[in-house]
Formats: C-alpha cells, structure tokens, sequence
C-alpha cells in the first residue's frame, strides 16, 4: 500500500518541482483544449490555444533545466517505492524521459507547418505529435504524483 495516507508536506517539496507538475498540467489542458477547438473546426482558437501551450512547455523546459541541471538546481529525489510501483515508476518515467526528449522538435515542426498553413503536412505531424506531447505532460504530473505524494521520500 502506498505511503500516501500521509502526504508529504508540500512545503518539504522544492518549489520548482511542483512548479512543473502544475505547468505539464495546464500543458495537458491546452492541448485537450486545442484538440477539441480543432475538431469543432475554430482553427484560430484551436492556434492560439496550440501557441499557449507550447509556451507553457517552454516555461516548463526552463524551470525543468533550473531544477536539474543548473547549479542551483536540487539533486534527484529517489523514489521511496518498491515491488510493482517501482516497476511502473520506471517504466513510466523512462518512456516519459525517451518521449520528451522529442516532443520540442515534433511540437516546432508542427507548429510550423500550422502557421504556414501547409495544413496535409500539419495534419500528418499533428497525428504523432499530439499523442506524444500529450503522454509526456500527462506522465509528468504521474511522475510527480508518484514520486511526492504516493511514494514520499522519507523523512
């Protein structure tokens, strides 16, 4: 059984970390959003609210890089879980970590070809490119989730 019965303080949490949850899920709202304006055919919302979550993402990336990779940054928090939560974690955050690592070229590209208007090529990316980012900002909040709240390190 997890450890969540007992949440870890948000206050033990480093900021930037919540921080990051929170923008992968305004990430993932947009994106929800976005696919829905474009099935309802309002292609000029269905843009800006695309625009609005790449710049999330953005937003997201730079305090990703503040948390783990500049000097300021915290250490990796190692997840308290064991037996088949360890597995899914892993898993999970592998494929998250493999995915990310994409979804900044296959979102430009995207948005590129949207804004040119070349729409058959939009299309075309937009059906890979959609589902990835999506799982990414979906996974983020999970990994957050799970690292912090189910699984809390330990005291």
């Amino acid at each position: 059984m997890p450890a969540a019965l007992v949440p870890f303080p948000l206050a033990e949490i480093h900021p930037l970390a919540t921080v990051n949850a929170l923008l992968n899920g305004l990430a993932t709202v947009l994106l929800v959003l976005g696919f829905l304006l474009i099935k309802a055919r309002r292609e000029d919302a269905h843009r800006n609210v695309m625009l609005a979550a790449f710049a999330v993402s953005v937003v997201f990336l730079i305090c990703y890089l503040a948390y783990h990779v500049w000097p300021v940054g915290a250490k990796a928090t190692p997840f308290s879980g064991d037996g088949s939560a360890r597995a899914v974690y892993y898993g999970v955050l592998i494929s998250h970590i493999l995915l990310a690592a994409a979804v900044p070229f296959l979102a430009l590209r995207t948005i590129y070809l949207g804004l040119k208007n070349r729409r058959t090529a939009h299309q075309r990316w937009a059906k890979w490119t959609f589902p990835i980012w999506l799982y990414v900002s979906v996974t983020g909040v999970v990994i957050y989730l799970m690292l912090y709240h189910l699984y809390p390190p330990p005291a």
